[in-house]
């Protein structure tokens, strides 16, 4: 953690300026500027003085959740290919089970079907990037080309499969997670 610039992020957020920083906690103005540019560390009870002109403490300054991440690299994807399905899923954001929604690059051989999905409360979105696909609702088929999208609440039996002649790629967006 950078002790620094969180406390020169929380003195801005206060609409502080570094003098009037240091003034309240009885240090200088060059070590408040040190101290926000990870030049020097503060003792804990110089570090426990700064907080509390800031309002707050030792336990809410170290205990405040991390940064969710916003960017994801191919580093991060994890991949399953079903030779019997005919399916390579990616998964484009790794521990989605923790979000509200699921995306997946879905790559589906020609002739074949994804398992189908039991009705659940959510909502299913996706983008077809190359090849045909044909989704599935109960007893309803609907086709979808390189450059549609699909929408449709998850409250039926839903599938999808690939009718065309070469691979179908498809980013597929579930909501809760279900992949």
């Amino acid at each position: 953690m950078e002790i620094g610039s969180k406390i020169k992020r929380m003195r801005m957020q206060h609409g502080l300026t570094q003098q009037e920083l240091a003034d309240r906690c009885e240090l200088s103005k060059g070590f408040i500027s040190q101290l926000e540019r990870d030049l020097a560390s503060p003792s804990i009870a110089t570090l426990m003085d700064i907080l509390e002109c800031l309002g707050t403490d030792l336990k809410n300054f170290f205990n405040e959740d991390s940064a969710e991440k916003v960017i994801f690299s191919a580093e991060d994807t994890f991949i399953k290919t079903n030779e019997e399905l005919g399916t390579t899923i990616e998964w484009l954001v790794p521990n989605c089970q923790k979000n509200d929604m699921e995306p997946i690059l879905m790559t589906l051989q020609p002739g074949k079907c994804t398992d189908s999905d039991s009705p659940h409360s959510g909502e299913e979105f996706g983008y077809v990037l190359s090849g045909t696909i044909q989704v599935h609702l109960g007893n309803q088929r609907y086709r979808a080309r390189k450059g549609d999208a699909f929408y449709f609440p998850a409250d039926t039996a839903h599938s999808i499969s690939n009718p065309g002649k070469s691979a179908a790629k498809f980013l597929w967006v579930s909501t809760p997670p279900s992949f």
